[in-house]
């Protein structure tokens, strides 16, 4: 059974992050996704490496990891936008698909005559969503951004990482490109929406996503905070601004994280590290005495977790329904049987590889399941047969 936007087609000419990440999500929901890639070169991330993907003889490639994590499920097509029949290709396509993708600098495919206003000329039910570091307006809209200046810009390294007074205090990004995946995860909101709107008025539509809002919408409950207190939040390390105890916390044989979300689960933690008293001391029965009190709380709390290992504490708080886990590795993370019961880690067929792993969609449709069964694209794989099936030439 095909995917729920089987009858969806999806120009991307994105690259790098922020879009591709729009498009494969757009892609594993069963969209056709056309993705332009620059002659010869392709999406700058096929050179970000090492690692590079081994063949079957075991030889790297030239397809890295990076570049493999964001375009599953696409169609290449290798074209020079700076050629007359490179760009009227892309005209061709647009008009014939539902949604473009773009993230090239403010202005530069109006230059090209690529833009919104000139593709609905050949398409006015077209959805065009143009992904920037800054918007396409504003002092900073001609300027040039990446996921780590921007979680610096927008906030998110003022409230990532330990207190200045503290060993390895200081600002820290977050370890994957979180604005990047963010912004890709707006950009898909954006035009799904866009594709109900034009359902019932028939028209199309342009999206300006920045990569700076959308580090700003993030801010979520810390910008909140501010905004009702009036003062800054800072670095607290792993520790929650607003609910305890939620932290890191060493045992006896490595760490655990703990999140205690209310009192109820609090009087269950307490009942389990056996101190049921700790539930009705006045400085700690509620959540905001605990906020308050933590320094004791946590001095506490220290002393009785070192007592017991992991494994221990793990599943003696999932029996009392007191949510808490390891701190898992990456290759742990597959281990985890709740992960492989929930298949995250497919196989895909790859025509250099044999097969290449691929971490999954996290959707689950009952009427419209997903297939994971199209790999990442070579560079210009697709381009003959869909230049062909536009009555064009393939070598644009």
């Amino acid at each position: 059974m095909p995917g729920p936007l089987s009858h969806i087609r999806v120009l991307d000419l994105s690259r790098i992050m922020a879009g591709p990440w729009s498009g494969q999500i757009l892609a594993d929901l069963g969209a056709d996704v056309i993705k332009i890639e620059r002659a010869g070169e392709g999406d700058d991330t096929r050179r970000w490496g090492p690692p590079f993907l081994k063949d079957k003889d075991g030889k790297p490639t030239k397809e890295s990891g990076y570049y493999l994590s964001v375009n599953r499920g696409k169609r290449s097509v290798a074209l020079d936008l700076k050629s007359e029949e490179g760009r009227a290709a892309v005209r061709a396509l647009a008009a014939r698909s539902d949604i473009v993708l773009e993230n090239f600098k403010a202005g530069t495919l109006e230059r090209m005559g690529l833009g919104y206003e000139a593709l609905r000329q050949v398409n006015p039910r077209l959805i065009y969503c143009s992904i920037t570091g800054f918007g396409l307006t504003g002092p900073m809209k001609d300027d040039a951004a990446y996921d780590f200046m921007i979680q610096a810009m927008g906030g998110l390294m003022s409230v990532t990482g330990a207190p200045d007074d503290t060993p390895g205090g200081g600002p820290q990004k977050v370890g994957v490109p979180i604005v990047d995946i963010m912004t890709g995860m707006y950009a898909t909101i954006g035009v799904l929406a866009a594709l109900a709107n034009r359902e019932k008025t028939g028209k199309g539509d342009h999206i300006d996503l920045a990569m700076l809002d959308v580090s700003v919408a993030m801010l979520a409950n810390q910008a909140m905070n501010y905004l009702v207190s009036g003062t800054p939040p800072v670095r607290r390390g792993n520790r929650h601004p607003n609910i305890q105890p939620q932290n890191v916390y060493p045992v006896a044989d490595g760490h655990i994280v703990l999140a205690v979300g209310n009192d109820g689960q609090f009087r269950k933690f307490a009942e389990v590290i056996g101190m049921p008293e700790l539930a009705d001391n006045p400085d700690f029965a509620t959540n905001p005495g605990r906020v308050e009190n933590l320094p004791a709380l946590e001095a506490i709390l220290l002393e009785a977790l070192a007592k017991n290992g992991v494994d221990h504490w793990v599943a003696a708080f999932a029996r009392a329904g007191v949510p808490s886990g390891p701190i898992n590795t990456v290759d742990r993370v597959f281990e985890e049987p709740q992960v492989q019961h929930r298949k995250m880690l497919r196989d895909i067929p790859h025509p250099l590889s044999g097969d290449l792993k691929q971490v999954v969609s996290p959707l689950n449709f009952r009427n419209a399941p997903l297939s994971f069964d199209k790999a990442p694209p070579l560079l210009g794989e697709h381009t003959d047969d869909v230049l062909r099936a536009l009555g064009l030439e393939t070598t644009a």
